[in-house]
């Protein structure tokens, strides 16, 4: 009896979320608890409602989502406890795999989240919240709120191998009978000194300064970039797995959220990337080889914190009859700062391209032509993730003073980028 009324009734509780009953939702998680009084029943409502979350969070990654998609999404819909429970399932589910199966970055997201296993394996997830001292109405419902987000979760595109079905990786050709290599990966040694160079950029006050560190960075990964785009080339040859685009999403909040998309696709076309931005999920899907995309999604959380207190330090506006025209001053000043850095980033790598040809030729590599191929593989994988893709006109900014406080704060030279970005 017992095992038929707990899934009819959670059917309904999720039914009436699914038409805005909250009071609906509430009543059924009322009638949850009743349920939880008695030790018997309470583990079956408790093991429902467990297989449920790791159903719907097993489906979520099916349809496309990754950790920090869930948690970045979470975090507009629910409340803090109710996202604190959301990082909790993730934990839960991706835990029921081994480590070497499951996608290093899921696992770097998760950890970045502030997820893991903390609960002891003789209890489940909701039987140790329970005895943090929550009642049962109260668990309930924000356990609802949890599973229908899961459950409603659009479809997007599948970036990356599924926990579960990763192939690990081979031995690194350094080590002592090792099979093929590798392909090439981010050198974190590179990264370092780009991140120091970026917070130097950060912590200054002076703009000319924080252009020097910021270009400074560029040329790091331009080079880097480079390298591996020469090292990928090379591994054809010696057997290595091939390098290939992979795709990476990066959230682009309000507000302003079209003039950090515009910065975004700025950074992401001077390191040889393609931006898509889903606007309504707030994120742009930067497709790109690893090492491009390590740089874009370092340079970009740099930038946006540069251009954020040269904003803010510019103060609030108002027009001539004394109403306030800062949202306007800001939005400008924003689309004009990501148009001046983005050129100037574009101006560090072609001459890294410029340099690295020059070097290549004495050498007897041909760069332009390998780069070239890297972009057709790039786009075509652009085309095939996103077939109903689509360019769509984004609004540069009609504040003239705000534009041009915009274009002093980031290069005091002729700046431009495109004003298009791929929308899904």
């Amino acid at each position: 009896m017992l095992a038929a009324l707990v899934p009819a009734l959670l059917h309904d509780a999720l039914a009436a979320m699914d038409r805005g009953d909250q009071s609906g939702a509430d009543a059924a998680a009322v009638a949850f608890a009743r349920v939880c009084n008695a030790p018997v029943t309470r583990r079956v409502v408790v093991a429902h409602f467990v297989t449920s979350l790791t159903d719907a969070t097993t489906e979520a990654w099916r349809r496309g989502w990754q950790p920090a998609d869930v948690h970045r999404y979470a975090g507009k819909a629910l409340t803090a406890p109710e996202q604190a429970l959301v990082t909790d399932v993730m934990s839960l589910e991706l835990g029921r795999y081994a480590a070497a199966t499951v996608d290093p970055r899921w696992l770097g997201q998760l950890d970045e989240v502030g997820g893991g296993v903390w609960w002891a394996a003789s209890e489940t997830l909701l039987d140790a919240h329970r005895e943090r001292g929550l009642d049962w109405p109260t668990l309930l419902t924000r356990t609802l709120a949890v599973l229908h987000l899961l459950l409603t979760l659009p479809r997007l595109e599948c970036l990356t191998p599924l926990p579960g079905s990763v192939v690990p990786p081979r031995p690194s050709p350094s080590a002592p009978g090792s099979g093929q290599p590798d392909r090439p990966t981010v050198d974190e040694r590179i990264l370092s000194r780009v991140r120091q160079l970026l917070a130097k950029a950060e912590s200054t006050t002076f703009e000319a300064e924080a252009e020097t560190f910021t270009a400074g960075a560029q040329a790091l990964m331009a080079r880097h970039s480079i390298d591996a785009a020469l090292l990928a080339a090379g591994g054809d040859e010696s057997g290595a797995a091939p390098d290939r685009p992979h795709g990476r999403r990066i959230g682009i909040d309000n507000p302003y959220d079209s003039a950090k998309a515009m910065l975004l696709n700025a950074v992401a076309s001077a390191n040889r990337c393609k931006l898509v931005w889903n606007r309504e999920l707030g994120f742009g899907t930067v497709v790109g080889f690893e090492a491009d995309l390590e740089s874009v999604e370092v340079l970009f959380t740099s930038l946006l914190v540069q251009a954020t207190r040269a904003v803010t330090s510019a103060g609030s506006r108002t027009d001539a009859y004394g109403r306030s025209r800062t949202r306007s001053f800001r939005h400008s000043f924003l689309m004009a700062y990501g148009a001046r850095v983005g050129e100037r980033l574009q101006q560090v790598a072609g001459q890294e391209v410029d340099t690295a040809t020059a070097e290549g030729r004495s050498a007897g590599r041909e760069l332009v032509p390998l780069l070239a191929a890297r972009a057709e593989h790039v786009q075509q994988v652009v085309d095939d993730w996103f077939p109903d893709l689509r360019d769509k006109a984004v609004r540069v900014g009609r504040d003239a003073e705000g534009w041009h406080s915009g274009r002093a704060a980031a290069d005091r030279a002729h700046l431009g980028v495109g004003e298009q970005i791929a929308s899904a």
